[in-house]
């Protein structure tokens, strides 16, 4: 009887297949005929097995609980350990929490505070001289656009004075301040030949020269033209000629 209800028991579909292996040959009928073994001639093996497990699930449940008390130390209630046996699902129960603490710090590890977030607008607002929370924003558009401006502008000074595109800001500055230096000398030596001296006393005296002398001449040049009725300068002459 006892072996009927343990056949019974062990075929049923909700039985593991480990613990039915039907004997094979002339055994098996020998077995069955006798009323012992019925095919669980290995069930010692296996019960010893599942004991073996079974301890082994206690330890797991004792490592498990340490793991939850280092991520959890508030979650110190746990009814499983008056139990004598330990079933898999009250080591689910702690592998679902820990996993759940887990995923809950890495989502508020990416979010920033209320205070971070206000403490970073208040910096933007001092740096950019903003006023009010309404500014920020079009503050923003226009650092943006002016941030812009200065690197396409940075990268076609590099370009026009053949600098390489990693060199910094003072290295364009110099470079510009240079190049108005060598104008500047060239637009002062062409003055120089043009008025035909080469300090700048000569300059200043031929200047002189010419604040004296010119006012006189145009107020000359005025009259004439009045007085012969003519509007070109050029038309002087001829009717100075013409009075002959």
């Amino acid at each position: 009887k006892v072996l009927s209800r343990i056949d019974s028991i062990l075929r049923s579909p909700r039985a593991p297949p480990l613990i039915f292996q039907p004997s094979k040959g002339p055994v098996q009928n020998h077995i069955k005929e006798n009323g012992q073994g019925c095919g669980f001639e290995h069930l010692p093996l296996t019960i010893e097995m599942w004991a073996d497990q079974l301890m082994a699930l206690k330890d797991l449940h004792r490592s498990l609980r340490k793991l939850s008390l280092e991520l959890l130390p508030w979650n110190t209630a746990d009814p499983q350990d008056k139990r004598e046996s330990i079933r898999v699902e009250d080591l689910q129960l702690i592998v679902d929490a820990v996993l759940e603490e887990l995923e809950n710090k890495e989502k508020n590890s990416q979010k920033l505070s209320l205070q971070t977030l206000s403490a970073i607008v208040s910096h933007f607002q001092k740096l950019f001289d903003v006023n009010s929370l309404s500014g920020v924003y079009p503050r923003m558009n226009e650092v943006y656009i002016k941030l812009g401006e200065m690197t396409n502008a940075m990268r076609n000074l590099h370009e026009l004075l053949e600098l390489d595109s990693s060199a910094p800001p003072t290295v364009v500055v110099n470079t510009v301040g240079k190049l108005c230096d060598i104008i500047t000398k060239n637009v002062t030596e062409q003055v120089q030949q043009l008025l035909g001296t080469q300090d700048i006393h000569s300059i200043i005296n031929k200047l002189e020269e010419h604040e004296c002398f010119f006012p006189p001449f145009q107020a000359l040049i005025k009259d004439l033209l009045c007085l012969l009725e003519i509007r070109n300068v050029d038309d002087i002459l001829p009717a100075v000629q013409n009075l002959k």
